[in-house]
């Protein structure tokens, strides 16, 4: 059965490249304008069978609001998707190099291609989505205007890549989280990774003797990510993703781990994702 997920931005966006890695290119995505409505469509059962959602990236670090919107959701993580972003310049078919005044994207993927750019007499036009600027590049048949955006935008809006890999730095990696509702239970039998949430009591040192008890347990600390407990006054709680061997291990270091705790989540077991080309 077809799957249909929720992304952020639209049709030919990176998130859709990862969902696609994910489960495969007949997956049907619902395109979300904000990430809350990502979470709130995502985990309506009758409405999607899940949500892919960007967490970090290796340049712009940690997506902070993503993970309040994680801890709040009735979403349990199945995956994640490591997504080696590929920002091209895409034009009407036919259009050459010498006939472009304009590109327009977003800004963040304009900033990331700077370098290359900056080289060029054009004009350069931020807009709201890197993928809505391709499919307008396609809708207004533009003559004298490319987009940055993805492969897939290209073979979407029937593009052409006209200069592929234009963004300066090349180890521009986004971690993708995959999620589906709650209810649905999934158990993922090859998993070795896990992402909880916790809270101390921030008596002096708890945080170190948590942190101590999951090298004891044998497992493997691969992210730590602090954020504000809401309503207190420089207070906590904390996101970590644990890679483990055994699920068995695993289990006692989770129990460990509650019973250290004020307050204790698990936000899902899964199968640690490798890097891919977007």
């Amino acid at each position: 059965m077809q799957k249909k997920v929720t992304i952020q931005g639209y049709e030919g966006s990176f998130h859709q490249v990862a969902a696609r890695q994910f489960f495969g290119k007949d997956v049907d995505v619902i395109p979300c304008a904000t990430f809350r409505d990502v979470v709130r469509i995502g985990e309506d059962a009758k409405q999607s069978d899940g949500a892919v959602m960007a967490m970090e990236n290796s340049i712009a670090g940690s997506i902070l609001p993503n993970y309040n919107l994680l801890q709040k959701s009735k979403l349990q993580v199945i995956g994640e998707v490591y997504l080696s972003i590929s920002q091209n310049l895409l034009v009407y078919p036919g259009v050459k190099l010498e006939d472009i005044k304009e590109v327009h994207s977003h800004p963040m993927a304009i900033l990331q291609c700077l370098d290359y750019l900056e080289n060029q007499d054009w004009k350069l036009v931020e807009t709201e989505d890197t993928a809505l600027s391709a499919k307008q590049v396609r809708q207004h048949k533009s003559k004298h205007i490319a987009a940055i955006a993805s492969k897939l935008a290209a073979q979407l809006f029937e593009l052409d890549v006209i200069m592929p890999d234009i963004h300066t730095l090349k180890n521009n990696i986004t971690r993708f989280l995959i999620m589906v509702p709650v209810k649905q239970k999934i158990e993922i039998a090859d998993a070795n990774k896990a992402s909880i949430y916790f809270q101390t009591d921030h008596s002096k040192g708890i945080l170190s003797k948590v942190l101590a008890k999951i090298a004891q347990g044998g497992a493997n600390l691969s992210k730590l990510q602090s954020m504000p407990i809401p309503g207190s006054t420089f207070k906590y709680g904390f996101y970590a993703d644990i890679e483990f061997e055994q699920k068995k291990q695993l289990d006692k270091l989770l129990v460990d781990l509650k019973l250290m705790t004020n307050s204790f989540k698990v936000f899902g077991l899964y199968k640690k994702g490798k890097v891919v080309k977007g």
